[in-house]
């Protein structure tokens, strides 16, 4: 069993938006995402998918998208993106999947997943506070972010993450200039051991903050950051 992630997807299935039109490094994605995809991961082995699946705007509009996710290899582990306006409750997506036999997908949302002895938690996060244009309503969804990453993380039973807690967000939990976020005094205060993030693109990249901070793992698993190629988290990062 091996564990990958990749986020930002960004599948156009059943609406007109593929991410060509955001250069050539996004050219014929969706086909690259997965051939890349069926030569890496086994089915046995689960992919977090941080944010960002679909352009869809509703969720019965995701039919097709699901359709290409159920059919790649592994279990895969969903939450949101600030693009997924197809999102729901937890109990309409779930029996959406349910009433339409799509059974290697989960999500994430407020509840946390045991792997093997990893625990999986996270939330979307949001905007960096220190933005020029950070709003009051930018603060109110911030502190609610942070509230859904405690509550996740206190949902895992902590007999069940002897191999480490890892927590997947789509935002980063830095500022542009690698300023920390309270999302990261979270972190630390559970034990994180690793955190996936991703969110950004191109130009993007120069603010990625990578590698130990505070003794947590951090990776940009952006999908055109990854040269679309799911990046293996366990055991070991891809080299």
């Amino acid at each position: 069993m091996a564990i990958f992630a990749i986020s930002d997807l960004h599948l156009a299935c059943s609406v007109d938006k593929p991410m060509d039109v955001f250069g050539e490094a996004w050219s014929n994605y969706m086909q690259r995402i997965k051939s890349n995809w069926e030569t890496t991961v086994q089915s046995e082995d689960y992919v977090i998918i941080p944010g960002d699946v679909s352009w869809a705007m509703y969720l019965e509009q995701m039919m097709d998208d699901f359709r290409f996710i159920e059919a790649l290899p592994g279990k895969k582990i969903i939450s949101k993106g600030n693009h997924d306006y197809w999102w729901n409750t937890l109990s309409k997506m779930n029996k959406f999947l349910q009433g339409h036999g799509f059974n290697t997908i989960r999500f994430m949302h407020n509840n946390s997943f045991n792997i093997e002895g990893f625990a999986l938690c996270g939330c979307r996060g949001w905007k960096y506070p220190g933005d020029a244009d950070f709003s009051e309503e930018d603060k109110k969804i911030y502190e609610r972010e942070l509230h859904r990453l405690e509550f996740s993380l206190n949902s895992i039973p902590k007999e069940k993450s002897d191999r480490g807690i890892i927590v997947a967000m789509h935002y980063p939990p830095f500022g542009p200039g690698g300023e920390k976020t309270e999302f990261i005094e979270v972190m630390l205060k559970h034990g994180v051991a690793k955190c996936l993030y991703g969110h950004l693109h191109g130009k993007g990249f120069k603010n990625a903050v990578e590698g130990k901070v505070e003794g947590i793992e951090f990776r940009l698993v952006s999908a055109d950051y990854l040269n679309f190629n799911p990046m293996r988290i366990f055991p070991g990062d891809t080299p």
